[in-house]
């Protein structure tokens, strides 16, 4: 069989077994491309709105935190709700105490969850769809390691969704329709459906075999434009 001939059946056949994947690299990659990553991320749903500490919120000094948690680590002053709190990490612990008095300001209520997510959503009168409160099996976009959390869902376009830490009231991650699509697009993309890595053995194999299908298809390039327009001009001359 002659390379042109072989390098027709080869091509024919490795295209129609890669063929659907190149039409799924093509639809995800422009989604991701089409969107703004910063907008997949959430980072438009949350106002900048961190309030200024002053002295006189703060009462209860580092050294005291020493004091009662002597493993204390990662020690941050900060803002909830316009009151002074420290948060800090002792062993596998994570803690949230009122930088004014020193009480325990963990675990995060419900009802507190939903000030913080208001707080820190960018619309002051956004409404709330449902709360949840996740302590294991987490949803597929969420991290384990941030668990225990609360769930505020928005009522508003795309699903917003804030997820708040138990322990110390951050905004761990955010989330809506259009990242949960990404997220989807992501895995198709990278033919990982579970871990998601692009360093996977199937994208690999997939990437070799396009390779292959466009070096045949390349080959029959060749033969299709200039090896029959050679002949052509052959012809032409021996008419001539």
């Amino acid at each position: 069989m002659s390379l042109h001939r072989k390098s027709r059946k080869y091509h024919k056949w490795l295209m129609l077994f890669v063929g659907l994947q190149f039409v799924i690299w093509s639809v995800t990659g422009a989604y991701m491309v089409i969107f703004d990553i910063d907008y997949i991320h959430g980072d438009s749903l949350v106002s900048d709105n961190q309030a200024s500490l002053k002295s006189e919120q703060i009462n209860y000094s580092i050294s005291e935190i020493y004091t009662v948690h002597p493993e204390a680590k990662e020690i941050e002053l900060s803002s909830l709700l316009g009151d002074a709190v420290y948060r800090f990490n002792e062993g596998k612990n994570k803690y949230l105490i009122s930088a004014d008095t020193g009480k325990s300001l963990t675990p995060i209520s419900d009802d507190d969850a939903v000030l913080i997510a208001k707080h820190k959503y960018n619309d002051a009168n956004v409404k709330i769809k449902q709360i949840s409160l996740i302590t294991e099996n987490p949803p597929f976009e969420l991290s384990a390691r941030h668990l225990p959390v609360w769930r505020i869902d928005f009522d508003e376009f795309a699903s917003p969704s804030f997820y708040i830490s138990v322990h110390t009231g951050e905004l761990v991650t955010k989330r809506h329709t259009f990242w949960r699509i990404f997220d989807w697009m992501f895995s198709f993309h990278v033919m990982d459906y579970v871990e998601e890595d692009a360093s996977n053995k199937l994208l690999l194999a997939f990437v070799v075999l396009s390779l292959v299908a466009s070096l045949f298809g390349i080959v029959l390039t060749y033969f299709r434009l200039w090896k029959q327009n050679g002949n052509k001009k052959q012809r032409v001359r021996k008419v001539v």
